[in-house]
Formats: structure tokens, C-alpha cells, sequence
């Protein structure tokens, strides 16, 4: 940004770019489930467990890893993570059985996330006026990541065989450790305790952070909603329409309209009222989830619900992180843990709970689950905000 020389925009841009590439690794695997089923002859719920342990794997990396960045070098541990990121890949690679390829999947979700060390990073290195415009931009990265990930990842897979996925991820996020080698700035960390008085003043800014609850309560539903669509498609697409993961990651591209409205909400957080955005963003997932329920054989409706979905979660995302990392600059990365952790096991809650319901209702069960979430986050949000000017 050239109005923040602590930030300057070519590594705005860098962490953007790595935040969207080392996220894909947790949802490579989702357009990819059929044929992962039908390598290993299991059925599509026991399959489910590879986005499930990945996700939760992923909570366990934000628990017990992120925090780490207010202790320690940030840019030390984001160079020693990379290491265990490509091997967690490679042992994906080369699972002999779905057991090792969901164990493999943990460890993919535990390492995987560097994306929120930068986070943190951007609102703390920006202006405060220009906090929601830098980790609009790293969001933005990191979502086109997710979605750009299931279009890679099902054109591979169809093509390739899913296993290729792995090895190409691989290959990637090491010619990028070299990138930020080089250029990432070594950020020193201002907590001198322990890692056991760390770890328990997570649960002080918990318990003493109204806002933080809140948004994170918000963001765990926004996210369930979001795994249990993601998690299902695959399987509507290959039951209903009889496409392959191919089509399938198709439908991550046409997220990508929608995940850069993290951006321009980003920019509109500084400028307005932060619960009139996140209002606007939670009937935006309403009426995605409601064309969802109504297009079981419309791949119109599909189109325009993923886009809907994508544009209201990741809007409420930003608006969520750009509230919490507002202040306590020191205690960036706590914060975004906690937020963080409560996002994932929402999105773990919505990889089971979607999974079950398309065994028992299908397509519609899924809508009405999704419906039902927003509700539930519309409700809460009422109920439970505080006044935000900025």
C-alpha cells in the first residue's frame, strides 16, 4: 500500500498469494471424493472423513501452532511449518489405504495454516485506517485459494488421477518457501512467558471479549453451512447430472466472483457501520441457501447460489476478523485463534452434518440445513451486538 510504508503493497500481494496457495491444501480433496471412494471401495460417507479430519486438523494447527506467533519469530515458524506442509502432501501422495490418506489429511490440515500468521500480520503491519483494506487483500488471496484449489484439483484429478493433486501441491509450496525465504520480514514477538501461560490466556480474551464470541459464533455457522455445500456437491453433481470432479471444481472458479467481494468489504468496513455489513452479508447466504433448495436439477440455480453463498460467507468473514484484530496488536494472533479454531470446528460440525443429511434427505436436506445455520447466526447476532462505529 503506498500509503503505509510498513507495509509495502509487493508483499501485501506475496502474503495474499501464499495464504490462497498453502489454504488449497485443505480443499484439494473435496471435488475429489468420488474418485478417492471408488480408489479405496468405500462409500461416500466413509469418504467424508478426509474434508472432516482435514478441517479438524486444521483447528488443532490454529489451537496449538498459531499462537506460537506471539511468542516466537513469525517468519521462523512459517519456514519450519513449510517443511512439514510438503511432507504431510507427499505422505497423501503415496497413501496405500484410506486410513493413511485421512491420517495424511490431518496433518495436511495442521500445517496448513500459515494463512493465518499472516493475517494477523497484514493488520499489524498496516495503518489503522487501512486495517480492513489489507486483510480484505489477504482474504481475497487466500479464499480464491479455496475456491481456485477445487477447480485445480478436479480438472487434475479427472485427468491425472488425484493422487497427481498432491504431488503438484507439493512441488508448489516449495518453490515458494524460497519466495519468503527472502522476502517475508521477521516480525519479533512481544509475550515473554511460557507456552502453558500462552496457551491459557487464550481462554482470558475468550472470556473477555464480547465481540470476539460473537464473531466467532457467526463465523463457525457461516462456515458449517459452507462445508456441508462443498462436502455434498460432488456427490449431486455425480447422482443428479452425472458430472465428473471435473465439473465439479469448475464450480470453485465460479466462487471466485464472489470471494472477491472480500475485498471491497474489506474497504467498506473502514467506512461503515461493521453490523450493517454484516447484516447485508447474512441475507446474502439466505437467499443463496433458499436458491439452493429449489435447484436439485438447476445448474443455473446452482451457479447462482454458489456465488451468492460465497459472496455473504466471506463478507461476514472480513468484517468478523476486521472487528477482532482491531487493537491488541500484541496478542494479534491469540485472537485470531480463537476465532479461528471456533470457524473450523463450525466447519467440521457442517462436513457431518451435511453428510448425514444427504444420506437421509439428499439435495434438499443440505439446503435446509444451510438455511437453518443463517438463521441461527441472523438470531444470535441480533440478540448479542454491540455498537460499531468503525
Amino acid at each position: 500500500m503506498s500509503e503505509n510504508k510498513g507495509l509495502p503493497k509487493s508483499l501485501l500481494y506475496l502474503m495474499a498469494f501464499g495464504a490462497g496457495l498453502i489454504v488449497a491444501n485443505n480443499y484439494y480433496n473435496q471435488p475429489l471424493l468420488g474418485l478417492m471412494a471408488r480408489s479405496f471401495q468405500v462409500s461416500e460417507s466413509e469418504v467424508s472423513n478426509i474434508p472432516l479430519f482435514t478441517q479438524v486438523g486444521y483447528a488443532f494447527g490454529l489451537l496449538f501452532l498459531i499462537p506460537l506467533g506471539d511468542k516466537f519469530n513469525t517468519k521462523k515458524l512459517i519456514l519450519i511449518d513449510f517443511i512439514l506442509i510438503i511432507l504431510s502432501l507427499l505422505i497423501a501422495a503415496i497413501a496405500p489405504s484410506l486410513v493413511v490418506l485421512i491420517i495424511a489429511s490431518f496433518l495436511i490440515g495442521f500445517t496448513s495454516v500459515i494463512p493465518q500468521f499472516f493475517v494477523p500480520m497484514a493488520a499489524q503491519l498496516a495503518n489503522p485506517n487501512q486495517r480492513g483494506k489489507a486483510i480484505g487483500v489477504v482474504m481475497s488471496g487466500l479464499l480464491i485459494g479455496i475456491l481456485g484449489s477445487r477447480f485445480m484439483s478436479g480438472f487434475v484429478g479427472e485427468y491425472f488421477g488425484w493422487r497427481s493433486m498432491y504431488y503438484i501441491a507439493a512441488l508448489a509450496v516449495a518453490l515458494y518457501w524460497g519466495l519468503i525465504y527472502y522476502k517475508l520480514p521477521a516480525i519479533t514477538s512481544e509475550f515473554k512467558g511460557t507456552y502453558k501461560e500462552l496457551m491459557t490466556s487464550l481462554w482470558f480474551y475468550f472470556k473477555s471479549d464480547s465481540n470476539l464470541r460473537l464473531a466467532s459464533f457467526r463465523g463457525a455457522l457461516g462456515f458449517a453451512g459452507f462445508s456441508a455445500f462443498w462436502t455434498t456437491l460432488v456427490f449431486l453433481l455425480e447422482d443428479v447430472f452425472n458430472y465428473g470432479s471435473g465439473i465439479a471444481g469448475t464450480f470453485g472458479v465460479l466462487g471466485i466472483c464472489g470471494a472477491l467481494a472480500a475485498n471491497v468489504m474489506g474497504k467498506l468496513s473502514d467506512r461503515i457501520n461493521k453490523n450493517k455489513v454484516i447484516l447485508i452479508a447474512i441475507f446474502i447466504m439466505i437467499a443463496a441457501w433458499l436458491v439452493f433448495y429449489f435447484s436439485t436439477a438447476s445448474i443455473i440455480g446452482l451457479i447462482i447460489g454458489v456465488i451468492l453463498l460465497d459472496m455473504g460467507l466471506q463478507s461476514l468473514h472480513i468484517t468478523n476478523q476486521s472487528i477482532i484484530l482491531s487493537g491488541k496488536s500484541e496478542a494479534g494472533n491469540r485472537i485470531n485463534t480463537i476465532y479461528m479454531v471456533i470457524y473450523f470446528i463450525g466447519g467440521a460440525l457442517g462436513t457431518i452434518t451435511g453428510a448425514q443429511l444427504w444420506e437421509m434427505f439428499h439435495w434438499k436436506g443440505v439446503a435446509a440445513l444451510g438455511i437453518l445455520y443463517t438463521l441461527l447466526i441472523l438470531i444470535f447476532h441480533l440478540l448479542y451486538k454491540k455498537p460499531i462505529t468503525q
